[in-house]
């Protein structure tokens, strides 16, 4: 009896701690290969704004562990995604609707990472992705942002590219949103969806890389979009960039 007692309060004790740092970002990571696991978690325990709340290489042990534990962002790596893996990102939703899914995996095929996405995950990193993008993305999707590595972001503009195509008639229904913005931010959101650098920009329109950084912020807002995603396809939307 003791020791349940012990046990519970050592978890409450936790929930507490957690509660009261509120600029920590907590993540889980589930990943079947314990080495990698043990990298990934070695890896975070020099940063001291992001904690492991929880590393677990089963499924069973994943939510065993998150009843107990407060999770805001959940990694979830694999090497292809399964079924299993979407039923996965649909429960933990499901189950912790306040626990965001980030997606590491190499898998190649189109619509396995749709079916992902569409299950719930709110960030993808794949192959092409590095360390830097993987710290950008938890900190994209604890601030509310959805975060897809290039790869991730072609697919789904190829698909929105193939659907709008397929119905003039819903890109004439976005003709006005444009007039929201200015010149110059319509200026610099077609010379970033024609893929320049913010250096790039930068060079061309002789103004600093925060500058641009600022517009494309101020842009995000004023459409009241998520990730880069969405802003691309309303460029394509209202004939800012061409497809």
């Amino acid at each position: 009896m003791l020791l349940k007692i012990n046990a519970k309060f050592f978890i409450f004790a936790i929930n507490i701690i957690q509660q009261t740092n509120t600029n920590m970002i907590y993540i889980g990571i589930y990943n079947r290969h314990k080495l990698i696991l043990q990298c990934l978690e070695h890896y975070f325990a020099a940063n001291s704004e992001i904690n492991v709340a929880l590393a677990v290489s089963t499924k069973d042990a994943l939510f065993e562990k998150m009843a107990n534990r407060t999770v805001n962002i959940l990694i979830i790596n694999v090497l292809e995604i399964t079924h299993n893996d979407l039923d996965t990102i649909i429960s933990v939703k499901m189950k912790y609707p306040k626990t965001s899914v980030l997606i590491m995996s190499d898998s190649g095929r189109d619509d396995m990472v749709l079916k992902a996405i569409k299950a719930g995950a709110k960030g993808f990193l794949t192959v092409d992705s590095d360390i830097s993008d993987l710290i950008q993305a938890i900190y994209t999707i604890r601030g509310g942002h959805d975060f897809y590595s290039d790869s991730i972001t072609r697919i789904l503009l190829s698909r929105y590219a193939d659907n709008i195509k397929g119905n003039t008639s819903a890109a004439d229904d976005y003709n006005d949103e444009s007039t929201a913005l200015s010149s110059r931010q319509i200026e610099i959101l077609k010379h970033w969806g024609e893929g320049m650098s913010n250096q790039e920009i930068a060079d061309k329109l002789f103004i600093s890389v925060r500058t641009v950084e600022t517009h494309k912020n101020h842009i995000m807002q004023k459409l009241n979009l998520k990730s880069s995603v969405d802003l691309i396809k309303f460029a394509i939307r209202n004939n800012i960039i061409q497809i």
